[in-house]
């Protein structure tokens, strides 16, 4: 049996950890991977093919990494460049019974990965990570700068993260909060294993396992942070509080028969509905900054007139 597990989650969550931890356990990262740098010292753990290939869509879409505009995923779900994924992905298939794909941009084509992977013959399992926005904000404008406010990041938070969650609603999943794969990777990689069926996960070897304690270390958890410290109105980070508390039951040993999926549903429309207001009143912020049409040249009819009545005027 072919897998492909796709590491999701946003930017700053531990989803480089967690690509790590995989490749480390015997899950084949097709390479070459993105260079490790300073805001990743241990590796992203992402192919390098795949990454450029996102971003080449997302630029022809318009549509960036942190985008908190729902109709950004209308505009990626519509993508059908099938053809040049599949015959890359059948390609490192080839080569592993077990991928891993973690890119923070795949979240926003899981279709378009979901109907490779099936075309291929393979399973898919999607693994999200878990982290509180608060502290993935912070990261995020240490690591990529304060261009983008931190108000828009924690918005393209819940963006991505509930559009996520509905699309991968019923399928293979699974989430892990990035505390717990810090303190605990094992009963963590255990857990998943057996969630997901993979068998790379369970009855480790002790040399594997012997990598993974090299690999992890709990320093890594260095942002940690409050709303105080973000510019993020009220109304955007309540809701974000109220969805990361939704999250993490779905990050236990199994999801309680209480749990009420309505209840992401209810947030997912709260966070549309709140999105459409604050469009609404910002419209002229946007028509402020637009760039203005330029006249159109005047015509020759209209060159003759303005000179005829130069002349008459004399």
């Amino acid at each position: 049996m072919k897998r492909l597990v796709l590491v999701v989650g946003v930017g700053r969550s531990g989803t480089s950890l967690l690509a790590g931890v995989l490749g480390q356990l015997g899950f084949h990262i097709p390479q070459p991977e993105v260079v490790a740098d300073e805001t990743n010292p241990r590796g992203f753990g992402e192919p390098r093919w795949v990454v450029d290939f996102h971003t080449r869509l997302m630029r022809r879409l318009r549509v960036i990494v942190f985008d908190a505009r729902p109709v950004a995923f209308e505009k990626t779900a519509s993508v059908d460049d099938d053809e040049e994924l599949r015959a890359w992905l059948a390609g490192e298939l080839a080569q592993a019974d077990d991928v891993v794909v973690k890119d923070p941009r795949v979240g926003w084509f899981l279709g378009l990965w979901q109907r490779a992977c099936a075309d291929a013959g393979a399973r898919t399992a999607q693994i999200t990570m878990l982290r509180h926005p608060a502290e993935i904000l912070l990261s995020a404008r240490k690591s990529y700068g304060d261009w983008q406010t931190d108000a828009s990041r924690a918005a393209a938070w819940l963006n991505v993260m509930l559009e996520t969650e509905r699309v991968t609603r019923g399928t293979a999943r699974a989430y892990v909060r990035y505390e717990d794969l810090l303190a605990d990777w094992r009963g963590q990689v255990d857990r998943v294993g057996r969630a997901l069926d993979l068998p790379l996960l369970t009855g480790i070897a002790p040399e594997r396992a012997a990598a993974v304690d090299a690999f992890v270390d709990p320093r890594l958890h260095r942002a940690r942070a409050g709303w105080d410290e973000l510019d993020v109105p009220a109304s955007v980070s309540d809701l974000c509080e109220r969805v990361y508390g939704l999250f993490l039951a779905l990050a236990g040993p199994e999801v309680t028969p209480e749990y009420s999926y309505a209840q992401l549903d209810e947030a997912h429309e709260a966070y549309r509905s709140l999105y459409r207001e604050a469009e609404a009143i910002s419209q002229p912020s946007v028509t402020a900054v637009r760039p203005r049409k330029k006249a159109a040249p005047p015509t020759l009819r209209v060159k003759v007139v303005r000179r005829l009545r130069r002349l008459t005027a004399r």
